[in-house]
């Protein structure tokens, strides 16, 4: 609808909720009152006609209208922190910032990549920004980031990839399901549990490479509701959902994880073929080699 008067404090609001799948964490995040979430969103969807928040008395679920909107207010929010960023630098004569764009589940890939940046340049100022690979890989050949640490293939004009490694992947299913009795697992094996994984918006690489793997063992995906958060997802298939999902190794030690598999209500089994999805460093296709180089042995 053209001439919609949207607010950035309904976006922000939007997506906090999003995040959170739950009002009230959403509030405390923001430091404000539930009811001035719950009216700032639902203010939101009456303005855009689309509803974009599934409610219950137990629990708020993205409707598909709402995961098509919450990539869009990311991306308008980032490029709003961006302009207060830049003004900020211009304002206090700052120099020496890299954005960088990261994602979920890097492990310790990312802090010690970060160590050694420190090392060698000890002036520069970090600004880390999460979000899905393909809108890094726009970003950085936009400028609007300085590189970007992604997983799988993404592509963009005037930003070139530098390999990084693979990250490898393991099947959480229930610890009673008969596949847990194995130390591998192949995915004909999970074919009576449904399927949890981030939307392909969130996470295109690891969606399409489960299915793919689905689809060459010709086992007909059930798929289950999209995964949100790790550590809940990872309760619920401990609590007899009859569902299980696919985590890098890297988050395998979240604390719900291991809290459930130390309780052995969930197992965690390597794949049989292995699943795994190189990492890449994305950088402007302009970048001075000494400088990319040194990105990229930070975080090899």
């Amino acid at each position: 609808m053209i001439g919609v008067p949207v607010e950035l404090r309904q976006l922000r609001y939007f997506v906090t909720v999003a995040e959170e799948l739950h009002f009230g964490r959403a509030a405390a995040r923001l430091a404000v009152a539930q009811p001035a979430v719950s009216q700032q969103v639902a203010r939101l969807e009456r303005e855009l006609g689309v509803r974009l928040l599934r409610r219950t008395s137990r629990r708020v679920a993205l409707t598909s209208d709402g995961s098509r909107l919450l990539v869009e207010a990311r991306a308008a929010l980032a490029a709003v922190d961006r302009v207060r960023d830049v003004a900020d630098e211009l304002s206090r004569g700052r120099t020496g910032v890299l954005r960088l764009g990261t994602s979920r589940g890097l492990g310790d890939r990312l802090p010690r990549g970060l160590a050694s940046l420190r090392a060698l340049a000890p002036g520069i100022e970090l600004v880390l920004v999460d979000g899905p690979g393909q809108a890094h890989a726009a970003a950085v050949g936009a400028g609007e980031l300085g590189a970007a640490i992604v997983r799988g293939e993404v592509e963009a004009p005037r930003v070139r990839a530098t390999p990084l490694g693979h990250d490898s992947y393991s099947a959480v299913l229930p610890a009673d399901h008969p596949a847990a009795g194995s130390g591998t697992v192949r995915i004909e094996a999970l074919a009576d549990l449904r399927l949890r994984l981030p939307s392909r918006t969130e996470d295109p690489s690891l969606h399409d490479a489960v299915l793919a793997r689905c689809a060459e063992a010709d086992v007909l995906v059930r798929r289950g509701r999209d995964l949100t958060s790790v550590e809940d997802t990872v309760l619920e298939i401990g609590a007899g959902s009859g569902a299980w999902t696919v985590l890098p190794d890297t988050l395998l030690d979240v604390s719900a994880c291991a809290r459930s598999v130390g309780a052995r209500t969930v197992a965690v089994r390597p794949f049989d073929p292995p699943l795994r999805l190189p990492v890449r460093l994305l950088l402007p296709a302009r970048q001075p080699d000494p400088c990319g180089q040194a990105l990229v042995d930070a975080f090899r």
